[in-house]
């Protein structure tokens, strides 16, 4: 296919996790089928970032949950395949065939796959000490002893540069603040020095400042460590400091991926183009910002063109006539948009 060469910056069997033709369903009642994620295929390798971006709804934390196989219910991988392989030398692992609840899953969860989620205070427990979660993440797979776990504890959260942490370690979760509180989901993420981290919007609800300080931190663990990256988010700024590649998602499918730089400079779907456009630009001041108009569809309602046509500037008869397919536009870009040839040159102000 050709969005598989489009998706190769190195040798495909470099890869550490390769997603093809993913689809996770919700079947709400019996004729009622919402589809979160409707066929998307990426591929990532070692020490390198990707971003999955897009609004509310579009499919994003979904995607990252169905690696992982915690998709809520009543949700359920229905069609693709999960490719996930330690190194290169090692056969791929098919997540998406493994039982959501069985071993093979969870001796992959928070030991090869770690996670970061979006609200660090309803994952952490309120009931144990820091230190306990982090070392408890190093006992469940049997990686050491208490106190080894313990001391490495306290290791992590200075590597997440959290003040004093021989005393944070002490504390509970309802006494730090919500930067130390990602931080801290952070440590448990790294626990197990995984191969892929997952992060679900991981400053959603921090100021601005400490939004800059868990990015800087996520970019320099990452390339410390040498792990790959999976950064869900809603906001261009995070994509243009944190990514190397980016995946735009809208209604469940994948609109365009391409490299961060090539996607800023010259996005090729009306959707990315869009978003662009509705993105503060930081030009003289009360400039009014250019908004999306229309609403994101419904996702269990019918799609049978484009499902950005009904919102898009730059329809035309064609996209309501059949869904257009992830074309190549070079061997870094691929675009699902009949427009991508009419969008104008894109210049932030």
């Amino acid at each position: 296919m050709a969005i598989d060469r489009a998706m190769n910056l190195l040798p495909p069997d470099d890869a550490v996790l390769e997603v093809k033709g993913l689809k996770t369903y919700f079947q709400l009642s019996r004729d009622n089928e919402l589809r979160a994620v409707d066929d998307v295929s990426f591929k990532l390798h070692p020490g390198h970032t990707l971003c999955i971006v897009g609004e509310s709804g579009s499919g994003k934390s979904i995607t990252a949950r169905s690696i992982l196989q915690i998709v809520p219910h009543p949700g359920r991988i229905v069609a693709g395949s999960i490719l996930y392989r330690d190194n290169a030398k090692d056969p791929p692992v098919d997540l998406a065939g493994l039982r959501p609840h069985g071993r093979a899953i969870r001796a992959i969860r928070g030991r090869r796959i770690g996670m970061v989620f979006q609200e660090p205070m309803t994952s952490l427990s309120p009931i144990h000490r820091i230190g306990w979660q982090i070392a408890e993440a190093l006992l469940a797979h049997g990686l050491a002893n208490r106190r080894e776990a313990e001391r490495r504890a306290v290791e992590l959260l200075r590597q997440v540069e959290i003040p004093s942490p021989e005393t944070a370690a002490t504390r509970y979760s309802f006494e730090f603040s919500g930067g130390m509180r990602q931080r801290a989901m952070i440590a448990i993420a790294l626990a197990a020095s995984p191969k892929l981290l997952l992060a679900d919007e991981p400053t959603t609800a921090l100021d601005v400042t400490i939004q800059d300080q868990i990015l800087k931190l996520l970019k320099r663990l990452t390339g410390e460590l040498g792990m790959a990256m999976i950064l869900v988010t809603h906001d261009l700024g995070v994509v243009a400091e944190t990514c190397d590649r980016v995946s735009v998602m809208y209604a469940g499918r994948v609109a365009e991926t391409a490299p961060v730089e090539a996607l800023f400079a010259a996005p090729r779907h009306a959707y990315t183009h869009a978003l662009l456009r509705s993105a503060p630009q930081g030009g003289q001041p009360r400039t009014p910002l250019s908004p999306i108009r229309g609403q994101p569809p419904q996702l269990s309602a019918p799609m049978p063109g484009c499902a950005f046509a009904p919102r898009c500037d730059f329809a035309q008869p064609a996209c309501g006539e059949g869904r257009p397919a992830l074309v190549e536009l070079s061997p870094l870009q691929a675009s699902a948009c009949l427009a991508r040839d009419r969008l104008p040159a894109w210049r932030a102000t």
